[in-house]
This record gives structure tokens, C-alpha cells and sequence, in this order.
């Protein structure tokens, strides 16, 4: 079942009386090659550390580890023991402020730094770590990390402390990720006043890798990352993004990136999940442009929302994708035909055709995606290259696609949903096994059959009062012929 797995490699680990488990570790550090990976957000900190985020990023043959810390009061300038780090981690600063020299407030913070690291049993500024210590717990984190190759370089500045390190992309491992995640986590114990034996992170979980729940739909949420079955499509929706990312490339060579993309598909296969994915890999908004915004009843009118559409697209300061699904209830192909009716939808056409020529040279930052179940009723010169560059199919999916859709899908309900104490899913699940029984089925029909799996599981527990067998392999076929017969 390789490349199915519902379950990523993951490796649980215990940093500090904290349980942190790091889920797809490889391929969070290849995936830094295409821009910032979280790696800590959102988790369950102790007062008065208000926020903790930890990301890395790759480029120019470098891993880049940065993290910061957010306490609620500000952090006076000349005092780390009114900073909080009086520990293995307030070291690292008092090193990097006495490197400075001087007599003023940085000198005066080395020095209390100093104190405090001769009371921990640590050496001068630039020697190893010793024992003994007063926290032998935060010297093994730092000593676990110097051993890996990484070497975190601290800074605070107001009510923010800030976390550094950098691999050679070359040398870069999965221990240096879970070595980062425990500098993160002593910087957060010495600002909350831990006691040497941690207590405070006791008990308290921080998954690594997995997606957290979003405070947004999970169809506005989506990513590329998430699209399964698709291979060749996302392949080509990453290089837009790319020619996003990098506008100087793309000046020096005079090179003009596509900004129209007709989706062209059966029902249910993706398509505008595809257009909300396109927006998020490339950090632009979303404006979903629907029928009734533009049809209407009244002579004139349709042609008077075109425009005013396109007018507002002009003025977008910000990268922005426009979704017209299902265009061709908007641009329907009306031939030659002399009667009214056909001469309306052509002056539709025509108006559509003038404000994507405009558009594009009026404003290089807007991407209109189409989409369309009948690319047959879409007028062919509405179409052409120049107003829409990319023109891709979206079939549905074969076996194997419909083998990595499942196992996209339920990856992603157990990242937002297991918790210690609740399993999700059986171990018997086989996205594999179930492709091959649901010939026929699209992106659309695998989601419904997961809702209808989950909407029955939890309606057995809110009559039985506790929670039922996770969610089995039978189950999941017993759901796919319910499907089809209706």
C-alpha cells in the first residue's frame, strides 16, 4: 500500500514532560523547499507565554529554523530575570548581548545572565554545556541539539524572544526538526518560570506536522498539497504559483505568466476546489464570481455586470484569483443564430472577450479560473490562448486516483480530528482495496461517503452515550453500495 498510508510516518517522543509527535518529518523539510512549513501553531502554552509559532524554510542550499515567543507584558530591555531566562536557553542570549561589549544595558544583562549561569553549573560564554545543573532537563535538550549539528542562536526583543538555526539543506535530518521543537519548548519553560524538573509542559500534547483545524471552511482551507490523483494538474498549478513567487525572473526574460485557466470536467471531479487550491499556494485571494451576479432578465444588464466585475478586478492591489464556475451558464456558444436571444448571449460574449483582453494588461496580479461540466457550449474564441493560456481537463479519477483521494481525505480527518484517547479510524482501512470496489466514483462521491460514515458513527454515539468501533474497512464499503444504490 506504499504512497497510501493513511497514517504517515510518525514518531512520538517526550521533550520535557511534553508529548510531541512529529508526523512526516521527511516531508516537511522537502516541502520547506517551496516556502514556510509550520511547524508548531496554535498549541496549548502556559501563561504568560501568550503565542509560539516555529517554522522552517529552505533556499539557497539552507534549512532555516525560526521561532518566536510572545509573552503578555513587555520585556524590559536590561534583565533577563524579569525576561524569564534565567535557564540553559537565557544562556544562549547572555552569550550573544556579551559579545557586543560596552558598559551599557547589554553588558548589564550579560552580567545577570552570567550569575545566573554559574548558579545553573554552566560555563563562561562560548564554552560547552556542563554539569552539574540546577536543570539537567533544559542542558539534555541544548546538549541533544548541539550533538545534531544544531546550534540556536536567541534574541528577545520586547515581548518577543526569537529562536534561530540553520542545516545545510545537504545535512539536514528529522533530528534536527525535533531538536528545534525542544529548544522551542525550554525557551517556553524558562519564560513560564518552570520549576528544573519540568512540570509545567507535563501532560500537554504538540503534534508536529499535522494540519490544524482551520477556523475556515475546509474548501476555502484547501492547499495543493491536499488535491489527490491530480498529479499532472497540480504539477502545472505549482509552476503558476512559482511564476508568482519569483516576478523578477519573469521581467528579466519578458516572460508573461498565464493568467486565464478554463477547468474543463464531469461533475463532482474537483474543479473549483482546484481554483480555491490555486489561490492558497500562491497567497492571493479568492472571488467566486456566480451565475445570478451576472445574468440578468433586463436588456443590457448582463453586459452592465460584466463590466462592473472587471472594473473592480482592475483596482485589486493584492494577488487575486476570480472563479467563473460554470461558465457556460454564463458564455453559452450561440453561433450564427439571428434571433434574440442568440444575439444577447453573443454581446454577453463579446463583453466578456473585451474585459479579459483589458484586464490582463491592465493588471498582471488576477488570475480568472473557469470552470465548465460542457467546455462543447463555451464559443471557441472566448477560449483561445491569449485570454485563456491553460486549458486542462479534470477527468475522473481512475483506480489510483481514486486510491490517493481516499487517502488524502482521511489523512486529513485524522489530523483534525484523532486525539489521544480517540481513534478515528480502524487499522484495517485500505484506500487501495477500496478504490478498486468503487469504479466510476469522483472526488465529490469519496467525500460523501465519508460524511456518511462519520454522520453514522456519531449518531450511534449520541444515542448510545459512548463512542462506537472507529470507522472500518467494512464500513466503508458498506457506505460505497449504499452510494450507488442510491
Amino acid at each position: 500500500m506504499t504512497g497510501y498510508e493513511v497514517r504517515p510516518d510518525a514518531e512520538t517522543v517526550t521533550l520535557l514532560g511534553a508529548r510531541v509527535t512529529v508526523t512526516g518529518a521527511t516531508a516537511l523539510l522537502a516541502a520547506a523547499q517551496d516556502g514556510p512549513v509550520e511547524l508548531l501553531a496554535g498549541g496549548d502554552f502556559p501563561a504568560p507565554v501568550r503565542e509560539v509559532r516555529c517554522t522552517v524554510r529552505a533556499d539557497s542550499g539552507v534549512h532555516r529554523f525560526e521561532a518566536y515567543l510572545r509573552a503578555d507584558a513587555a520585556l524590559p530591555g536590561a534583565g533577563l530575570l524579569a525576561l524569564g531566562l534565567a535557564g540553559p536557553v537565557g544562556l544562549l542570549v547572555a552569550q550573544r548581548l556579551a559579545a557586543r561589549g560596552g558598559d551599557g544595558p547589554a553588558a548589564a544583562v550579560g552580567r545577570v545572565a552570567a550569575e545566573a549561569g554559574r548558579r545553573l553549573g554552566l560555563r563562561p560564554a562560548g564554552a560547552a554545556l556542563a554539569e552539574p545543573s540546577r536543570d539537567p532537563a533544559g542542558l539534555a535538550v541544548l546538549r541533544a541539539a548541539e550533538e545534531a549539528g544544531l546550534r540556536p542562536q536567541v534574541s528577545h526583543d520586547g515581548q518577543t524572544v526569537r529562536v534561530r538555526a540553520e542545516v545545510p539543506s545537504a545535512d539536514v535530518t528529522p533530528a534536527h526538526l525535533t531538536a528545534m521543537v525542544g529548544v522551542v519548548l525550554q525557551a517556553v519553560r524558562e519564560l513560564a518560570g518552570d520549576t528544573p524538573e519540568p512540570t509545567l509542559l507535563r501532560g500537554r500534547s504538540y503534534p508536529v506536522g499535522h494540519r490544524a483545524a482551520a477556523a475556515v471552511p475546509r474548501s476555502a482551507a484547501v492547499t495543493l498539497d491536499q488535491v489527490g490523483g491530480l498529479a499532472e494538474v497540480v504539477a502545472r498549478f505549482r509552476e503558476v504559483a512559482v511564476s508568482f513567487r519569483h516576478p523578477q525572473a519573469m521581467a528579466r526574460w519578458g516572460a508573461r505568466r498565464p493568467q486565464g485557466i478554463l477547468l474543463y470536467g464531469p461533475p463532482g471531479t474537483g474543479k473549483t476546489m482546484l481554483a480555491r487550491a490555486l489561490a492558497n499556494e500562491i497567497g492571493a485571494d479568492f472571488v467566486e464570481i456566480r451565475t445570478p451576479e451576472i445574468l440578468d432578465k433586463f436588456l443590457g444588464g448582463s453586459e452592465r455586470n460584466i463590466k462592473r466585475i472587471f472594473r473592480e478586478a482592475r483596482r485589486y492591489r493584492r494577488p487575486t484569483v476570480m472563479l467563473f464556475d460554470e461558465f457556460d451558464s454564463i458564455i453559452s456558444y450561440a453561433g450564427s443564430g439571428g434571433d434574440a436571444a442568440s444575439q444577447a448571449v453573443n454581446a454577453v460574449a463579446g463583453i466578456f472577450k473585451q474585459e479579459m483582453n483589458t484586464l490582463f494588461e491592465e493588471n498582471p496580479d488576477v488570475i480568472v479560473v473557469a470552470t465548465t461540466n460542457f467546455p462543447q457550449r463555451v464559443d471557441a474564441s472566448l477560449t483561445r490562448s491569449g485570454r485563456f493560456d491553460l486549458k486542462i481537463a479534470i477527468p475522473a479519477p481512475d483506480e489510483a486516483g481514486r486510491a490517493e483521494i481516499l487517502a488524502t481525505m482521511i489523512r486529513e480527518l485524522i489530523d483534525r480530528h484523532e486525539r489521544p484517547g480517540f481513534r478515528m479510524f480502524a487499522a484495517d482501512v485500505d484506500p487501495v482495496a477500496l478504490a478498486a470496489a468503487s469504479p466510476g466514483l469522483t472526488g465529490a462521491d469519496l467525500r460523501e461517503v465519508l460524511r456518511r460514515v462519520q454522520l453514522a458513527k456519531a449518531l450511534r454515539e449520541a444515542t448510545e452515550g459512548a463512542p462506537p468501533a472507529p470507522i472500518s474497512q467494512d464500513d466503508l464499503r458498506e457506505t460505497v453500495a449504499g452510494l450507488r444504490r442510491g
